[in-house]
């Protein structure tokens, strides 16, 4: 595999491992990874005139136009990392067990990325600040979403799958947690372990439609609104802080025979031990790895 497919597929891991996570997008880690833009693209060209090429017998031309090696890449990743953390490795188990460390990693990430966001947005006039509070207080009214209940229908489930790919590539706001509002989540990552075609195909129509509709709304937004859209975006991503915190005052649910959780407020520490140090350092190695790999990304732009 040429080496830019390959990272394609490990940056489509490291998307799919996020949206296991309850206040982790994979759209965040897009973003983080530098593959937001292109990938908004590339689905964005899954249009009339690519199914016009179709039609005419062009594959090529029209594997080309929807940039599909790398779109098939990060999907392969993203599926991959959904079996493995389902499947092999029950990182939502993690998340319950050892959440302190989970989301101290993702703390990390999360803050450089914003860090390194904003430094392209400098100079931080009085509106461009205005369009972060927005967004902020945006994220602040996802993440604190209460969970409903809800049908199992197969509408409801294509409803749901639109809903949580809308979410999965708009930084800042969880597929997954989406999925726990909509008291979704572990009924689908359970089809997902058990490949319940039932569940999984008006889920993954779903998806297909709320990735076409939300993909070009947001492109559109980004191409006439940029520094908007892109500033907003930044605050959702600062809002999301909220419940990724790594420490935390958690209530959980029992869901199916397995805890989920429902709610959770931020706190501070009660004591310095393991668990606290181990947050840290992880927060301190998943920023050091952003900041890293946007200081080799100026330099290659160079």
């Amino acid at each position: 595999m040429p080496g830019d497919l390959l990272q394609a597929l490990l940056k489509g891991m490291c998307m799919g491992a996020a949206d296991v996570v309850p206040g982790v997008s994979g759209g965040t880690m897009a973003l983080i990874l530098g593959i937001y833009g292109r990938l908004l693209t590339a689905i964005r060209r899954v249009d009339l005139e690519f199914a016009g090429l179709l039609a005419r017998w062009r594959p090529a031309e029209a594997a080309r136009r929807i940039d599909l090696p790398f779109l098939l890449a990060v999907g392969a990743g993203i599926f991959a990392a959904l079996m493995f953390f389902t499947r092999v490795v029950p990182l939502p188990r993690l998340i319950i067990t050892h959440p302190e460390l989970v989301y101290g990693l993702f703390f990390g990430l999360i803050t450089a990325s914003i860090v390194v966001l904003l430094k392209d947005r400098r100079p931080l006039s009085a509106w461009r600040v205005a369009w972060i509070v927005l967004g902020t207080l945006v994220g602040l009214a996802i993440v604190n979403l209460v969970p409903v209940d809800t049908p199992t229908a197969a509408w409801f489930i294509f409803l749901c799958g639109a809903l949580a790919i809308s979410a999965m590539i708009l930084p800042g706001v969880s597929g997954s947690f989406i999925l726990l509002v909509l008291q979704k989540y572990a009924y689908v990552f359970d089809a997902v372990g058990r490949l319940d075609l039932a569940v999984l195909v008006p889920f993954g129509l779903g998806c297909a439609c709320g990735l076409a509709l939300f993909s070009r709304f947001l492109s559109w937004l980004l191409d006439r609104f940029h520094d908007a859209t892109l500033l907003t975006i930044i605050g959702i991503l600062t809002g999301s802080l909220w419940t990724i915190w790594p420490f935390q005052e958690r209530v959980y649910v029992l869901v199916r025979g397995k805890e989920r959780l429902l709610r959770s407020l931020p706190a501070l520490p009660e004591q310095w031990d393991a668990t606290v140090l181990g947050a840290a350092l992880l927060a301190v190695a998943g920023a050091a790895a952003v900041l890293a790999l946007d200081a080799f990304a100026r330099r290659r732009r160079r």
